[in-house]
C-alpha cells in the first residue's frame, strides 16, 4: 500500500465538469492498493496517517498531527501509485491489486480514518478526476506499508 501524502491549504475533487469532493486546510492523499495488502495494511495506514506530526506548532516545528489541527483529509485512490518505472519507458502495473479488491480495501480505508474523528472527503474509485490542491509548503510525503 502506498499512500502519497500532502499538506494543502485547501484540495478539491471535480469530476465532469462538477465539483464532486473539496476540503480546506489538512491533507490530501492519494491511496494506492496493491496486491497482497490487507485489513491490517490499511488500519496502519489509516492510523500513520492521521497521527503523522506534519503540521507546524508555535516554534514552527512539525509537531502537530491533522487531528491537532482540527484538519480535514481528502482521500483519493490512484492506482497509478503501484506503477513500476524501472524498466522501460511504459510504466508496468503488474503489482496493482485488482480493481475490486483494490476498491473495497480502499472504502475500508476511508472508513479507518473517518472512525479515527477527522473530517474526511473522497474521490470516486475508478472515475477520471480532476484533482486541484494548493500545497502548503510545499510538505509531502510518501508512506508504504
Amino acid at each position: 500500500m502506498k499512500v502519497l501524502i500532502q499538506r494543502v491549504k485547501k484540495a478539491s475533487v471535480t469530476i465532469d465538469n462538477k465539483l464532486y469532493s473539496s476540503i480546506n486546510q489538512g491533507i490530501l492523499a492519494f491511496v494506492g492498493i496493491e496486491k497482497g495488502d490487507t485489513v491490517e495494511h490499511i488500519e496502519k495506514a489509516a492510523k500513520k496517517l492521521v497521527n503523522l506530526r506534519i503540521f507546524s506548532d508555535e516554534n514552527d516545528k512539525m509537531n502537530k498531527s491533522v487531528l491537532d489541527i482540527s484538519g480535514e483529509i481528502l482521500i483519493v485512490s490512484q492506482f497509478t501509485l503501484c506503477g513500476n518505472c524501472k524498466k522501460g519507458t511504459r510504466p508496468s502495473f503488474d503489482n496493482s491489486a485488482h480493481p475490486e479488491i483494490a476498491n473495497e480495501l480502499y472504502l475500508k480505508f476511508v472508513d479507518e480514518v473517518k472512525n479515527l474523528n477527522v473530517s474526511v472527503e473522497t474521490g470516486k474509485f475508478a472515475a477520471m478526476m480532476d484533482v486541484a490542491l494548493i500545497n502548503d509548503g510545499p510538505v509531502t510525503f510518501m508512506l508504504e506499508i
